[in-house]
């Protein structure tokens, strides 16, 4: 798994790429207690190169929108493959994580 990070606009964009599957979701956990704790920005997490997530990513997401609610930032995910974008909205994450097609639909 790769993860870069850019910053627009006062918002934080994680762009992962790979699988999110069980190893996947421990780096991602292990990054994100480094660069996360605390948030200090709203956050997009840009999934237009993220190939697949397995149950352990659902929970490594929910984990981190649990934490960026709980410090007062948004959290939202951007550009998901259709079969990511599928497994997001039939697990309802959907409902709690706003998804958006692009950076720039976000920031608009």
């Amino acid at each position: 798994m790769n993860i870069t990070v850019s910053q627009k606009n006062d918002v934080m964009i994680v762009a992962v790429q790979g699988r999110l599957d069980t190893i996947g979701s421990s780096e991602l956990e292990d990054w994100s207690n480094k660069n996360f704790d605390p948030p200090k920005c709203d956050v997009i997490m840009d999934f237009s190169r993220l190939d697949y997530i397995s149950s352990a990513g659902l929970r490594t997401i929910l984990n981190l929108s649990k934490l960026m609610k709980k410090n007062s930032w948004k959290f939202s995910i951007c550009s998901a493959q259709a079969h990511v974008k599928e497994v997001l909205e039939i697990s309802g994450f959907d409902t709690f994580i706003p998804l958006y097609r692009s950076v720039d639909d976000y920031l608009a």
